[in-house]
């Protein structure tokens, strides 16, 4: 199977932890984790490597700040 471009956006890219993420929303781990675990999943998107682990790459990161973020306007 050859790696898609995708796959090397994510291999070269920083992955941020559920306790990273929680800090850097300033929202508790458990938050992060609701999000993950509802139908369907909320929150940044994240690459589950078990039913415990997953990690959230810096893009999909920015993606759910962008997609949230208010500008008020003039």
């Amino acid at each position: 199977m050859q790696p898609t471009t995708s796959t090397h956006q994510l291999l070269d890219q920083r992955m941020y932890t559920t306790g990273e993420v929680a800090k850097i929303l300033g929202v508790d781990p458990s938050t992060v984790r609701r999000w993950r675990r509802a139908t369907p999943a909320q929150g940044p998107g994240f690459i589950r490597l078990s039913d415990r682990v997953a990690l959230y790459p810096q893009s999909d990161l920015e993606a759910f700040l962008q997609s949230r973020h208010v500008v008020p306007e003039a």
